[in-house]
């Protein structure tokens, strides 16, 4: 593994245990609100993406132009940024239903996905095996 795919990889659970670390400060700090806003918008959303980041890329355009890459781009860190609020609004809707949301629990249980997310393989883009288009006859070989 090289390491600045490892600095890429684990900069999601740092900012969110950063985060975390934050809530210590008193409310209303810019160093309290930045890297939990920071981390909110877009901590566990890019842990996934990375997860994912292979297969997104072979059923990406065709193309490979500038213009392909850079929305390629655009692509990750919109999805990216819809995980991370999807992720946020589930977490918090679970400890809602459990009566113990409270905002550092919220914070803490995302931490721990975001940091689940960063140690798990990337999915391969395998394609799909190919299938004939009508089932086989009866007692023909294949």
């Amino acid at each position: 593994m090289r390491p600045g795919s490892l600095t890429f990889r684990l900069l999601p659970p740092l900012v969110g245990w950063c985060a975390v670390a934050a809530t210590a400060l008193p409310a209303a700090s810019p160093l309290r609100t930045l890297p939990v806003v920071a981390f909110l918008l877009a901590g566990p959303g890019a842990a996934v993406v990375r997860v994912c980041a292979p297969a997104l890329r072979r059923y990406g355009a065709a193309a490979h132009d500038g213009f392909t890459r850079d929305s390629d781009r655009l692509e990750q860190l919109v999805l990216a940024l819809f995980l991370s609020v999807s992720a946020a609004v589930l977490c918090a809707t679970a400890l809602l239903a459990a009566g113990a949301f409270s905002g550092l629990r919220l914070l803490v249980l995302l931490a721990a996905a975001t940091t689940l997310a960063a140690c798990c393989p990337q999915v391969t883009g395998r394609a799909p095996a190919a299938r004939s288009a009508s089932p086989p006859r009866k007692g023909s070989v294949t």
